[in-house]
C-alpha cells in the first residue's frame, strides 16, 4: 500500500506515460534541490520539496542507479557531535553534466595550449587571475553597496547570478561562503589555478584574508570559503588569499 505523499505523486488510474513523466519531473526536483542546497540528507529534501521521506528516499534509489546521485558520509567542520554522521546525498560527475554548459574539453585544450606555448603554470595563472577579474566587476559593485556585516551575502547572490548557486552562512568566528555549483569544476581538476585565483578575488572583494576549505574540483560537495570576522588588527594590512589548511584543486 502506498503512502499519502507516493499517492500524490502517482494518482491511481493515470495513465502509464503520464505517470513516467511525474516520476521525472520529481526526480529532476531533487536533482535541482540538492544543486542548489550542495549535499542534502533525505529529510532535508523532504522539507524542502514537500514530501514525504519515503517517496524522497524511492527518487534517490533511482537516481543512485542512474549514477545522478551519490550518497557520502556528510562532511562535520569543528566537534563533531555524539551518533554517526547522517548520510547526505550529493551530484556525481554525470549528475553535474547536466546543468554545465562550459565546453569543458575546449576550455582544457585552450589552457594546455597556453601552458605549453606561453609560459607554463604562470601563463595559467595569469590567464585566470585575468578571467575572474572580469568578472569581479559585478561582484565589486554588490559587496561594496552592502553593509560590512551583509558583504559575504551580497557576494554569494552576485555569484548565484553567475550560475554558482552560492550561500552565505555563519560560523564559529566568521562565515562560509558556500558555492554549490561550479560551472568550470571538470576543467578546474585539470587547472587548480582557477580555483586559486577565485579565492584571491574573494579575498580582495571582502578585505580579509580567506581560507578555501573544499572544493568541487577536488571532489568535495560543495566549494566551501571560510571568511573570518574583521578584526580591528586586520585593518590597515593588505589582504591577502590564505590556502593553509585548504583542499588543494
Amino acid at each position: 500500500m502506498k503512502n499519502v505523499g507516493e499517492a500524490r505523486e502517482t494518482p491511481t488510474g493515470a495513465p502509464q506515460e503520464e505517470l513516467a513523466t511525474g516520476e521525472r519531473s520529481t526526480r529532476n526536483r531533487v536533482v535541482r534541490s540538492i544543486l542548489d542546497h550542495g549535499p542534502s540528507t533525505v529529510a532535508e529534501l523532504a522539507g524542502r520539496l514537500g514530501l514525504t521521506q519515503a517517496a524522497v528516499r524511492r527518487h534517490l534509489d533511482a537516481l543512485v542507479t542512474d549514477d545522478i546521485v551519490q550518497p557520502r558520509e556528510q562532511r562535520v567542520y569543528g566537534a563533531r557531535t555524539r551518533g554517526r554522521p547522517a548520510k547526505v546525498f550529493a551530484l556525481t560527475d554525470c549528475g553535474r553534466d547536466a546543468f554545465d554548459q562550459s565546453y569543458d574539453k575546449l576550455a582544457a585544450d585552450a589552457l594546455r595550449w597556453i601552458a605549453e606555448r606561453e609560459g607554463g603554470e604562470e601563463a595559467v595563472a595569469a590567464f585566470a587571475r585575468a578571467r575572474i577579474a572580469a568578472q569581479a566587476a559585478a561582484y565589486r559593485a554588490a559587496v561594496e553597496a552592502a553593509a560590512p556585516e551583509e558583504r559575504t551575502e551580497a557576494l554569494a547572490k552576485a555569484l548565484s547570478a553567475d550560475g554558482y548557486a552560492a550561500t552565505a552562512r555563519s560560523a564559529p568566528v566568521g562565515e562560509q561562503l558556500c558555492q554549490h555549483h561550479c560551472p568550470v569544476a571538470h576543467v578546474a581538476e585539470q587547472f587548480p589555478q582557477l580555483c586559486e585565483a577565485e579565492t584571491e578575488i574573494f579575498s580582495q572583494l571582502l578585505g580579509t584574508h580567506v581560507q578555501r576549505l573544499a572544493t568541487i574540483a577536488h571532489g568535495d560537495g560543495v566549494c566551501t570559503t571560510f571568511i573570518p570576522k574583521i578584526s580591528k588588527t586586520d585593518h590597515g594590512h593588505n589582504a591577502s588569499a590564505s590556502t593553509a589548511g585548504r583542499n588543494p584543486a
